[in-house]
């Protein structure tokens, strides 16, 4: 089996995994997925919204005050 090391860690991992484009082995993956947070909202007469930002939450449905 080939090996290529971590980016952040520099262990070894599967060179298939680098061959998708990974640069991480799969705990440091983990760990930066972990990290990032979102949630979809369903826009009014249109589609859904993935949204990242908390203050742009908030910002979509001002009239109703319920932040």
């Amino acid at each position: 089996m080939q090996t290529v090391q971590c980016v952040d860690c520099g262990t070894d991992y599967n060179i298939k995994r680098r061959m998708h484009g990974w640069l991480t082995c799969l705990e440091c993956g983990e760990l930066d997925a972990r990290q990032v947070k979102h949630t979809i909202v369903p826009m009014h007469k249109s589609n859904y919204q993935p949204i990242t930002d908390l203050n742009l939450l908030k910002g979509i449905n001002s009239k109703t005050g319920w932040f």
